[in-house]
């Protein structure tokens, strides 16, 4: 029998190295495992999505007055109105319209206030300006939904 020993010398830095990549090689599979399986975490951030009312942005209607263009804008966020503004309000248009402005704020108040164009009170004496308004905050905010 003519068997030959094989003698494998094998120094410890070499085992100690090999040890430590196949841990690391085990985590990393590991954590790619558990990152990028199908899990219950995007459900609920779709139905999020899905229950929202607007698209956030900003969103502008046009009102003809006289010879001068008023837009009003609004801006709205994924739920909530934020802001209803006139752009540009030029001084020709603060002249000859003088119940705009004050009229607008009142109306964006309470629009702000209680998110809907419903069962908005305005004054008697801006009952023509304020409807105006509602109906340009009202086609921008169509323009905002889902």
């Amino acid at each position: 029998m003519s068997s030959k020993t094989k003698i494998v010398v094998l120094r410890m830095k070499e085992i100690i190295y090999t040890a430590i990549f196949l841990i690391l090689g085990i985590l990393l599979i590991s954590l790619f495992l558990f990152m990028f399986r199908p899990g219950k975490e995007d459900a609920p951030a779709s139905s999020q999505s899905t229950d929202s009312i607007y698209i956030p942005g900003v969103y502008t209607s046009s009102i003809r007055l006289g010879n001068e263009q008023v837009n009003v804008q609004v801006s709205v966020d994924a739920d909530h109105i934020n802001a209803i503004d006139l752009v540009p309000l030029s001084e020709a248009v603060t002249t000859m319209y003088p119940l705009m402005q004050p009229a607008l704020d009142d109306l964006a108040e309470q629009i702000c206030a209680s998110q809907s164009t419903e069962n908005i009170s305005y004054a008697s004496e801006s009952r023509y300006t304020s409807q105006a308004l509602l109906k340009a905050i009202n086609d921008a905010l169509q323009k905002a939904e889902k």
